[in-house]
């Protein structure tokens, strides 16, 4: 009979639901069977019990460089195995250059494929004129996706692109199967709201949300909807945080347009009404967290207007996180340890099957997003083997024990249903629900595969 390398025994998740007391046989770094009953030889033997063996878990969208530049990658990646997830989906904007260039790109997979624990695939981005020759290049060499903002967080490093710049970007793109993604929120209302609330005194973190008003970011989301009917570019929008902006993005993938919307998985944990109050600054991301509209974004989930959930992870100091005006407060929460707990918590009071929806939702639909599928996705002879073992026990997050390294997260406190308990990252055991039992140099780089 033949013997495989690893062999994984548990509650085996497929698409299509749970295999119980099943085993994955893995022969080097991919899936090469997977069964029930009695088990082949293997040389080594991961019993799970009556945890889940999920498909690798994915995180469509995190900042490791934003702060640290490229070296952030080694934490990021160290935090994301110690949640689950064995492929991040990283943003260009990094300190000091974005990758908007192959040499820059280059440079990050060069640190990529020596410094990582889990698997990254990349967006890239554009300068505020983009070079369309440079576009090409990147799309060549792999990338996942574009990112662009319709507002300015900084000139070079995260600038606005203007509806032509966006429209030459998508016309060049097009042709093609790589999204382009859209911070989506309108600069001018923002700008002007924020300088009236900060003459009225309205600097709480409570004037976070009003300050953003929901119609600053329909109007971008659907400028950037409109421009990719316009060019037959996928258009998609990273960050939504009210059902009018679902609805939307349905609307014209009705129209047979291509046009995805993603969900972080903040705005479906946290309400602005309850939770700033108590959270202050700690909780600032932008758009905003808003108030009383997670009913409505659960239903998003449940009538299938969400493409996938992210954790839009950013490693911000905890002193970036606090100032006398929330218009001072950094924006962003890391989130790599929380959103595999927090959205298999929220999704056990939803839906019936939770391991099922989390794999659909951080696995499969990510990877075929991204171009990842079929060598990411899901538990199938010929994948990849990324999996991550998920412990149905409750347990409360800690934030100082988190190997992000900052100390600080608005989960802090938080209870779960699940808690990861291993990660295999091809074949290889990254994560044992203690420590990283793995040096650096685990991940590689991911490239889009063609449609």
């Amino acid at each position: 009979m033949t013997s495989y390398d690893l062999l994984i025994r548990g509650n085996v998740v497929k698409p299509d639901g749970v295999l119980p007391d099943s085993w994955v046989a893995v022969r080097g770094e991919t899936i090469a069977a997977v069964g029930s009953g009695a088990e082949p030889p293997a040389v080594s033997r991961y019993d799970a019990g009556q945890a889940f063996v999920m498909p690798g878990l994915i995180d469509g969208q995190t900042h490791a460089g934003s702060q640290f530049g490229f070296p952030g990658l080694e934490p990021t990646t160290r935090s994301a195995v110690a949640g689950g997830i064995t492929t991040i989906v990283d943003m260009p904007y990094d300190e000091p250059r974005p990758v908007d260039a192959v040499d820059v790109l280059d440079e990050k997979v060069g640190v990529i494929n020596t410094r990582t624990y889990c698997n990254v695939a990349l967006y890239a981005t554009v300068s505020s004129t983009p070079n369309i020759d440079d576009v090409r290049a990147l799309v060549d060499a792999g990338v996942a996706a574009f990112k662009i903002s319709s507002f300015e967080n900084h000139p070079t490093r995260f600038p606005r692109i203007t509806n032509e710049h966006a429209f030459a970007l998508l016309s060049a793109l097009a042709d093609t199967d790589v999204p382009t993604g859209l911070h989506n929120e309108d600069q001018e209302i923002i700008k002007a709201q924020i300088a009236r609330f900060e003459t009225q005194g309205r600097t709480r973190p409570e004037d976070h949300d009003p300050s953003r008003p929901e119609v600053a970011e329909v109007l971008a989301t659907a400028s950037f909807l409109e421009l990719g009917a316009a060019t037959g570019a996928h258009v998609h929008i990273v960050h939504i945080s009210t059902p009018r902006g679902f609805e939307l993005v349905q609307r014209y993938r009705d129209e047979g347009f291509r046009a995805t919307a993603e969900m972080c998985v903040h705005y479906l944990h946290f309400d602005a009404a309850t939770d700033m109050p108590r959270l202050g600054g700690l909780l600032k991301v932008n758009p905003p967290i808003r108030g009383n509209v997670r009913k409505e974004l659960w239903d998003e989930m449940l009538t299938g207007g969400v493409e996938f959930v992210s954790s839009d992870h950013s490693a911000w100091p905890l002193a970036r996180k606090k100032a006398d005006s929330i218009f001072k407060v950094a924006a962003g929460i890391p989130g790599l340890e929380t959103l595999v707990p927090a959205f298999f918590t929220g999704a056990s009071a939803h839906v019936e099957d939770p391991a099922s929806f989390t794999a659909r939702y951080l696995s499969e639909r990510p990877a075929r997003f991204f171009g990842l599928w079929p060598r990411k996705g899901a538990i199938a002879p010929g994948a990849d083997a990324d999996i991550t073992i998920l412990e149905p026990q409750a347990f409360t997050f800690a934030a100082a024990n988190a190997l992000d390294g900052l100390g600080w997260s608005p989960f802090d406190g938080e209870t779960f249903k699940v808690k990861p308990s291993a990660t295999f990252v091809r074949g290889q055991q990254v994560w044992n629900g203690q420590a990283i039992v793995a040096s650096p140099g685990v991940g590689r780089y991911e490239k889009r595969i063609a449609a």
